[in-house]
């Protein structure tokens, strides 16, 4: 996940003032009108824009109108533009690419200012409008299967407490102290970086900040600045344990959303001067590729038991954590994916209303078998960010399903991963 900030840089293909004039309906000025609503949206609903680094007078007259612009003028703004979009000429197929894309992020806006406005959606209608995919929900007793095999591999038995808390406290067996927690993070990132630069050319100067912060919804944000610089904030309101550095250093730097967000201004915006590329709208169907693919990286930068080994040999003695059971964590870590369709139809159930808050918690603790805390924490995130949460496993499986399409070897999964980043990629582009 990456935060909702406006974080303004100088376009390298200049500022407004230093453009040649366009004509009013050409493609390059649309886009600055897309750049111009989705801004004034972005007043109305913080957290909308997800990052920004365009023409900077843009974002300080969407700022300067926020009082003075209603919802339902926003709604008229985005139903002209996508009008006028649709019954544009397009001379070629990268234009009807262009095309394709703004018309879908308006979509996506259509749908968020009905939220806006009050209008109540139901979870999968509004993953579906959001993002672009709708998430299957399922009867949560289907997975008492995954759970009993999941009870075979936790060490002791019910006279030693509730599943759940037999195996958080397994899992907390593998707490990195508080006082190594940034050296192991950043150690992390570094790996991550050096097992992705032979396969994605990133271009000179790339870098990112990080810090660990508190107080939270969410567990990792990066804040892209434009100029290939991200600003990264790992939240640590939760003890975190020795997976978690490699996870968090794949999905937020590489080859996760750093990545995405470097190769999109590189490509798109320096190269074809695609202004629209330099806004992110949190909701749109950019997020199921922005989210699945920092979440599919992981396995592209650590395939097979190579996680498993880094940390063993590398990261626990930094962490100064016994080892001996790690391969039985990580065995429990596999089992527990079977219990991923879970998190849809609790989130569905607690944002329509048919859950209750405890009810909710229960189900997470029951059928995700997360502690009473990391519940709290996760329904923190829902009540935030709603049918957002369908972009991280939704997200993974349709990018992963793209990149392994025919049982690709590694080489043809890098690039297709690569492809999937530095193009307009739609969820739809993906899907069977």
């Amino acid at each position: 996940m990456r935060p909702a900030a406006l974080a303004i840089a100088a376009l390298a293909l200049g500022s407004c003032s230093t453009m040649p004039e366009m004509p009013h309906n050409s493609l390059d000025a649309l886009a600055r009108q897309y750049l111009a609503v989705q801004l004034a949206i972005g007043e109305k609903d913080p957290g909308y824009v997800d990052a920004y680094y365009g023409p900077e007078e843009l974002a300080t007259r969407a700022e300067a109108q926020d009082d003075s612009t209603s919802i339902p003028e926003l709604q008229a703004r985005v139903l002209a533009l996508d009008t006028t979009l649709a019954a544009l000429p397009v001379a070629n197929a990268e234009e009807a690419s262009r095309v394709r894309y703004l018309r879908a992020m308006l979509a996506s806006a259509k749908v968020r200012l009905r939220m806006l406005g009050g209008e109540r959606i139901p979870f999968q209608d509004e993953a579906e409008g959001l993002f672009g995919v709708r998430p299957e929900l399922i009867d949560l007793a289907t997975l008492d299967p995954v759970i009993a095999r999941i009870e075979d591999l936790v060490p002791g038995d019910a006279s030693d407490g509730p599943l759940n808390e037999r195996l958080n406290a397994f899992q907390d067996r593998f707490i990195i102290p508080a006082d190594r927690l940034d050296a192991v993070i950043n150690a992390a990132v570094a790996e991550c970086r050096t097992r992705t630069l032979p396969h994605i050319a990133l271009p000179p100067g790339e870098r990112f900040d990080l810090s660990l912060v508190t107080d939270k919804p969410w567990g990792g944000f990066n804040y892209y600045q434009g100029d290939y610089h991200s600003v990264i904030e790992i939240n640590t309101d939760l003890p975190t344990r020795l997976d978690r550095a490699v996870d968090v250093g794949c999905h937020e730097a590489y080859p996760g959303h750093h990545v995405y967000s470097t190769l999109i201004e590189r490509d798109r915006v320096n190269a074809l001067g695609q202004v629209e590329f330099t806004l992110l709208p949190l909701y749109s169907p950019r997020a199921i590729i922005s989210e699945g693919s920092a979440n599919y990286g992981r396995r592209l930068a650590f395939p097979g038991d190579t996680q498993l080994a880094y940390e063993r040999d590398v990261l626990a003695p930094m962490a100064g954590i016994d080892t001996r059971d790690l391969a039985a964590y990580y065995e429990l870590r596999d089992a527990l994916h079977g219990l991923a369709p879970a998190y849809y139809t609790i989130a569905a159930g607690y944002l329509d209303g048919t859950m209750t808050r405890e009810q909710a918690i229960a189900a997470q603790m029951r059928y995700r078998l997360m502690s009473r805390q990391r519940a709290e924490q996760n329904l923190r995130f829902m009540d935030t960010y709603r049918s957002y949460v369908v972009n991280y496993g939704l997200g993974e499986e349709i990018v992963g399903n793209a990149v392994e399409a025919g049982g690709a070897d590694m080489a043809t999964r890098w690039d297709r991963f690569t492809r999937i980043l530095n193009t307009p990629t739609l969820p739809e582009d993906l899907l069977p």
